[in-house]
């Protein structure tokens, strides 16, 4: 029997220290809260007390001011809630759940707090007296005004390939979440665009947009804008410009070199044809006399007509058939000292010989060449 107590007692005692150590009434809120101003903010709040699960149709929610607890800014009945901000707050969890997070739109640059949370239990649903109550002074929440949205950040490759798939990443963090931004691009075309929604910690959510294409040539240096459209009308952007690289397949370099070389290819033919031509032609100069030589030969040409041809002669000497058959050039206008008969010469002034035949006797200078083709001329005249 006394073992029996003894476990009786024990039992008792630890359910005492159970519902003592269960006894204490606690409350999580965030300290501080960035809320941007004509936009909303949420204040996240749960709590717990030493009662056993009441439905939220039992529990009262109360905001107010941490000073004063008859200033409040949110209660069930909208009659008890000061002016300013009647329908600008509500409890976005259930009470009976623990969560007594509190949302408020239309955020006023006076809105800074700080704000307390307090709860209330009834007995009944039937009956309104709350005789537990509880605030928790301690855990309040003060806002930081925000007079302009935060500028969203780009997360992107420096360069894009032709071809290839882009990936570009826009983000923005905000403290509404009821009231998520949206963002936005610029790039009308591209349909890829996935929207993700996550919470960095307490009081602070982050809206991620990530875009996905494919980019072209056109697309090079083109500016692409990621834009924030917060509730409240109010909105930013930030951009970057696109560089796009043409495909690994380098045709932009082939083509290019290709058609470089056949030019090459086709001129460097064209100048060895030439080349060769002209060659030939410096060839051909080369072989025929020089120009001074055939000056030269033209200047020792005669008329035909100048020509005496020996075959005409009296052959009544020895010489003259002797030089029959042959020619010899006949000088221009031969002076009358140069053209004087042969006999005249020999014979005495004033007498001639009648029978013999008048030889003419050239004095004119000729040429080595010439000399050739008088030399029986001369013999002639010799005899």
């Amino acid at each position: 029997m006394n073992i029996e107590r003894r476990l009786t007692v024990f039992s008792v005692l630890l359910a005492a220290c159970r519902a003592a150590s269960g006894g204490e009434w606690k409350a999580s809120v965030v300290k501080s809260v960035d809320a941007l101003v004509a936009s909303c903010v949420v204040l996240p709040c749960s709590f717990s007390h030493p009662k056993e699960q009441l439905p939220t149709s039992r529990l009262r929610g109360i905001w107010h001011y941490e000073a004063q607890k008859d200033q409040r800014i949110y209660h069930q009945d909208n009659t008890n809630v000061l002016a300013s901000f009647r329908d600008r707050t509500r409890l976005l969890g259930h009470l009976g759940q623990g969560d007594c997070s509190l949302e408020i739109t239309k955020v006023k640059d006076y809105d800074n707090g700080p704000f307390c949370f307090r709860i209330e239990l009834a007995r009944t649903e039937g009956d309104a007296s709350t005789p537990d109550k509880f605030s928790f002074v301690e855990n309040c929440v003060k806002l930081k005004m925000l007079p302009d949205p935060p500028k969203p950040m780009l997360i992107h490759a420096n360069k894009a390939f032709e071809g290839r798939l882009y990936t570009a990443i826009c983000s923005v963090t905000h403290t509404c979440p009821t009231h998520a931004p949206s963002l936005t691009w610029s790039k009308e075309d591209s349909h890829d665009v996935t929207t993700v929604i996550r919470e960095i910690h307490a009081g602070s959510w982050e809206v991620q947009s990530i875009l996905a294409f494919v980019p072209q040539a056109t697309d090079d240096h083109r500016d692409i804008t990621c834009t924030a459209n917060f509730y409240g009308r109010m909105s930013s952007s930030d951009n970057f410009t696109l560089f796009v690289k043409r495909s690994e397949n380098h045709h932009h370099i082939i083509i290019p070199t290709v058609v470089a070389l056949v030019i090459a290819v086709l001129f460097g033919g064209l100048c060895i044809v030439m080349v060769k031509k002209y060659k030939r032609r410096i060839a051909e100069l080369q072989g025929q006399p020089s120009w001074r030589n055939r000056l030269s030969r033209l200047s020792r040409r005669r008329p035909r007509e100048n020509m005496v041809d020996l075959n005409h002669l009296p052959s009544t000497s020895t010489a003259t058939s002797s030089a029959a058959g042959q020619k010899f050039w006949k000088t221009h206008r031969p002076t009358p000292k140069m053209c004087q008969p042969a006999e005249a010469l020999s014979a005495p002034h004033g007498k001639e010989n009648k029978n013999q035949p008048k030889v003419w006797n050239y004095k004119q200078d000729v040429s080595d060449d010439d000399y050739e083709n008088t030399a029986d001329l001369n013999v002639y005249r010799n005899r």
